[in-house]
């Protein structure tokens, strides 16, 4: 049977090819070096990586070694590839080597539906979700242990590259550079351990300082408290959504456990990425800060908060009643959260948010595979954009707009 024959018309892989037909990417396609008539293998098609990388994160597979293999043995996939052959490491490299790029598709992916009116951006609902990262608990070493480390590890990169020099054999050179390399690797992992110390250190009460600990493989992975209760390597992954349609308008990955304090960087993320600040933004109790608040409610921004006030110590004081040293913008909100309309209008964050929390989870954004803030952010990015093109694909057909 011929490859065009094997998938319907309407398959989930046609709409994301025809998505990724939309899609400017001559950032990417600038940065091929091969040349056809020069030297140097043909390189692939960049717009293949993309629809590849979109797709998988459709159904869940997060791996290149899987991605590579589906390639050759799924009708989809392989109706995807279009008879190219690909290999695990450049599908490896391309998923998180591209930030820029995959942040400015993201734009895209809500630009289309706001100019088709199927979008408004005017309430949003932010949340975090904590992801476990790529890191044993065996990885996390107080300074010393890390000091005693890295000297080790920059002597056995200066071992290696005199083994590198002294060797004249071509199969046994290769062999040593891969072993340089990747001590190499280790002990950059090791300075940046070192380094991030005194930011864990300084969360420390003063006569525990000395029991911080980084770790040596992920440096900006941090212990963070999961959703059972329990403590593992962790980042923390920030999605702003569109109570209306669920689609994600932005996207941050920071490495603290505390969403505290993130509703003004989220609210001016938005406006960056689309010209307006959001009207409303629904928040839960680990977002509160007063500061924030403050800041997020008044001019410019003019971002009505909807998040709970925290219970007061005193049983008997009213938790909506303002207090003597809030700001303009506290006391607002303290009133306005104490009205059954804004509880209302709060109710509606679970079914948004968590939604596409659970979305995730449900395409395997349980445990990542990459190390890295830079690289994780790159995989939160990945699955906001396929979200989107699954979003825009409803809401068109909702609207009775060719899809």
């Amino acid at each position: 049977m011929a490859l065009e024959d094997l998938l319907d018309t309407d398959h989930q892989a046609r709409v994301v090819w025809d998505f990724c037909l939309g899609l400017d990417l001559q950032p990417l396609y600038d940065a091929i070096r091969s040349r056809a008539g020069g030297p140097g293998r043909a390189a692939i098609d960049p717009r293949l990586c993309v629809a590849l990388w979109l797709y998988a994160t459709l159904e869940g597979v997060g791996s290149a070694r899987a991605l590579a293999w589906l390639c050759s043995h799924h009708h989809a996939f392989r109706w995807l590839a279009g008879g190219v052959t690909v290999n695990h490491h450049t599908l490896s490299d391309f998923r998180v080597d591209h930030v820029a790029v995959l942040d400015r598709l993201l734009t895209h992916s809500v630009a289309v539906l706001r100019e088709q009116d199927l979008v408004d951006l005017n309430r949003v609902a932010h949340d975090g979700m904590r992801v476990r990262a790529s890191a044993g608990a065996a990885s996390f070493h107080r300074r010393p242990t890390l000091e005693e480390c890295l000297r080790e590890a920059e002597d056995q990169v200066a071992r290696l590259k005199e083994e590198l020099d002294d060797d004249p054999a071509a199969p046994s050179r290769r062999h040593a550079a891969a072993r340089e390399r990747a001590a190499r690797e280790r002990a950059e992992r090791l300075q940046q351990a070192l380094e991030r110390l005194p930011e864990l250190e300084a969360k420390k009460k003063a006569d525990a300082k000395d029991k911080a600990r980084a770790s040596s493989t992920d440096p900006d992975a941090t212990v963070m408290k999961m959703a059972d209760g329990g403590y593992r390597p962790a980042y923390n992954i920030e999605y702003s959504t569109d109570t209306a349609t669920l689609v994600i308008a932005a996207v941050a990955v920071t490495t603290s456990g505390s969403d505290a304090g993130q509703i003004t960087p989220l609210g001016d993320q938005i406006h960056d990425r689309h010209g307006a600040y959001p009207g409303a933004a629904l928040a839960d109790g680990g977002f509160v800060t007063l500061q924030d608040i403050e800041t997020a409610q008044a001019p410019p921004r003019g971002t009505r908060v909807y998040a709970p006030v925290p219970k007061p110590k005193d049983p008997k004081r009213d938790r909506h009643a303002p207090l003597p040293g809030d700001g303009e913008q506290v006391r607002e909100w303290r009133t306005r959260m104490g009205t059954e309309p804004a509880k209302a209008v709060y109710r509606q964050r679970a079914s948004t948010a968590e939604c596409v929390n659970a979305q995730a989870r449900n395409r395997g954004l349980l445990r990542l595979l990459v190390r890295g803030v830079q690289k994780v952010k790159a995989v939160a990015l990945w699955f906001a954009i396929a979200h989107n093109v699954v979003c825009g694909l409803r809401l068109r057909a909702a609207a009775g707009l060719a899809v």
